[in-house]
């Protein structure tokens, strides 16, 4: 290299890091941010925490892990077993897993109370993150080739049938054969390892459409003049909370990292035997309670898309205009908490009575408050 080719890629290097630079300053230190913003909007950067740790995690698990219906299982077995730190790596990938989706749904249940929804294409891109992150953590679920993977594997795609017309042929296409098989855990692995990166495409699309309006605050304050620097004030608020819940999730992977897998997936997929209750994990059960009320298989499915649909709806049909932030709204929006949480219940109760008759109750609740909103 001679001494102008050397200076003139110092110079382009210096001119790169000068740009991330500024662009770290004005995005992260010198952001304005509103002074009265709690904890509670805490959990954006906890989820960005948590996506980074899944994709690690997962990065490191597939090194060892083996796409094969007859190893699969097995492959599993060996990485917690005898893969130099596998089982501290599978257990902050299932747990990651919980502790995302928990830190999802709160983040959009902060959003909901203080109208974060105002701000539509954040809120839009920030609903595609929560439906891409529901079928990377389904593809996920099917991975390990335990019973309730296979069966509940097999009982979601077979929803795709129930679309007139062309639902049969859909799902044919799916399994890549004719029933839940090798094609199908090849395709599951390969877009659970890339549908991550997806997600996080989306998420710097969120943040810039973020910086692009602003947080929202409890208050809808929006002056200059009552804003401050994101740094060191909610900086050192992030990083409270990323030292809180991390040891909570500490705890969990160490103590107790089998407490939110189920028990029927310590056993091999078995194709001649059915588990007596299939569901699925605990940030899926609502939709699932509200997926079997509807005795329809159609409108069970029609149904299931409208959990997600609803949210993308807000920004648009809301109605919360014209209660404002009173105590009406407030005892609507907690009771919807109590309902969901009661059809995370009702989800993992099997399909009697009176269960089933709890769960279209909700259901119905579940879908009416959202004019409230």
């Amino acid at each position: 290299m001679n001494v102008n080719n050397f200076f003139l890629s110092r110079f382009f290097i210096f001119r790169i890091n000068d740009s991330v630079g500024r662009l770290i300053n004005d995005l992260v230190i010198d952001l304005p941010s509103p002074k009265n913003i709690s904890f509670f909007w805490n959990f954006g950067s906890l989820l960005g925490l948590f996506l980074g740790v899944q994709i690690v995690s997962g990065l490191f698990l597939s090194f060892s892990y083996v796409s094969n219906v007859d190893l699969a299982f097995s492959n599993v077995d060996l990485i917690v077993r005898d893969v130099f730190f596998g089982f501290f790596i599978r257990s902050l990938h299932s747990n990651g897993a919980t502790f995302f989706f928990a830190c999802l749904y709160l983040h959009i249940f902060r959003g909901i109370y203080f109208q974060s929804y105002v701000y539509e294409k954040v809120w839009l891109v920030g609903c595609w993150i929560f439906v891409i992150s529901m079928a990377v953590a389904f593809l996920g679920y099917v991975l390990p080739w335990g019973q309730m993977s296979f069966w509940g594997a097999t009982v979601i795609t077979n929803l795709f049938s129930a679309i007139p017309y062309v639902g049969n042929n859909i799902v044919v296409w799916l399994w890549g054969g004719f029933s839940v098989s090798f094609p199908t855990l090849v395709r599951f692995f390969s877009l659970h390892f890339l549908l991550p990166f997806v997600i996080a495409l989306f998420v710097v699309f969120h943040i810039f459409f973020l910086h692009e309006t602003g947080s929202n605050n409890p208050l809808g304050i929006s002056s200059d003049s009552q804003k401050i620097p994101f740094h060191p004030y909610f900086s050192f608020q992030d990083l409270i909370g990323f030292l809180s819940v991390g040891l909570i999730f500490s705890i969990v992977c160490f103590g107790f990292p089998f407490f939110f897998l189920d028990c029927e997936n310590f056993l091999e997929a078995n194709v001649l035997v059915t588990p007596p209750h299939i569901q699925p994990e605990w940030y899926f059960l609502p939709a699932y309670t509200i997926l079997r009320a509807i005795p329809n298989k159609l409108g069970g499915v029609i149904a299931l898309v409208m959990f997600i649909v609803v949210y993308f709806l807000l920004p648009f049909f809301s109605l919360r205009i014209y209660l404002g932030n009173g105590l009406v709204f407030r005892l609507v929006f907690f009771f919807w908490i109590f309902n969901f949480v009661i059809l995370m219940w009702l989800g993992a109760c099997s399909v009697v009575y009176p269960f089933i008759t709890i769960s279209r109750i909700s259901s119905f609740f579940y879908f009416f408050f959202f004019f409230f909103f």
